[in-house]
């Protein structure tokens, strides 16, 4: 099974590269989706949050408020760092098992590890390939904005908070660019697949 991490910055399109990707018959390991299972009342990553932050970050149902704690890390440094040593090893351990589980299985030749941070949270070590997703600045924060309701400022905030794309593709082994419609990256997703796929079959598992 080759295992393939999807990376880019927000609102670049990952997730839609990822959905592409699942319909040619690829596992998805969705890292924000584990997250959200990590951070649920009770769990530890959940306690040792709290713990650092206070419970002013809880929504009114106990849960984390994803959009406070947000606007928190995004605007400090250094909270961002604390959050992310709290949140990184938890989240690269699950995929670890859950990669290890679906090759027990056998029932994928390709493993997609969708995730944002993936080479900023130290997870090359988990993957044989890295995918990154790249779009234009402004298309980030237009789209951001659309799906988040955010304010232009804070968007962008966001936005630059991030690694560079042209720093991730510099560690990538494919880049999709997403500056076109949704036809155009479909097209190349296919080819893409096609690789993927090639290799898998083939058993290569170093670049």
């Amino acid at each position: 099974m080759l295992v393939v991490g999807l990376t880019g910055g927000i609102a670049t399109g990952k997730s839609t590269v990822a959905r592409m990707l699942r319909a040619r018959g690829a596992a998805v390991l969705d890292t924000d989706a584990l997250v959200h299972e990590l951070q649920a009342p009770g769990t530890e990553v959940y306690r040792t949050i709290l713990d650092a932050f206070g419970s002013d970050i809880l929504a009114p149902d106990g849960t984390l408020d994803r959009q406070k704690l947000g606007t928190r890390i995004f605007a400090d440094p250094e909270a961002r760092r604390r959050l992310e040593a709290i949140v990184h090893p938890a989240v690269a351990a699950e995929i670890r098992r859950r990669v290890e589980v679906l090759r027990r299985e056998g029932r994928t030749r390709l493993c997609i590890v969708e995730a944002a941070l993936l080479v900023e949270g130290g997870r090359r070590g988990i993957v044989d390939r890295i995918v990154v997703v790249t779009a234009p600045e402004a298309e980030q924060v237009a789209r951001l904005r659309a799906k988040t309701g955010l304010g232009e400022e804070e968007a962008w905030r966001r936005v630059r908070a991030q690694l560079p794309s042209a720093a991730k593709a510099g560690r990538a082994d494919h880049v999709l660019v997403n500056d076109g419609d949704l036809a155009a990256l479909a097209r190349d997703v296919d080819a893409l697949a096609d690789i993927l796929l090639g290799e898998a079959a083939a058993g290569q598992k170093t670049p």
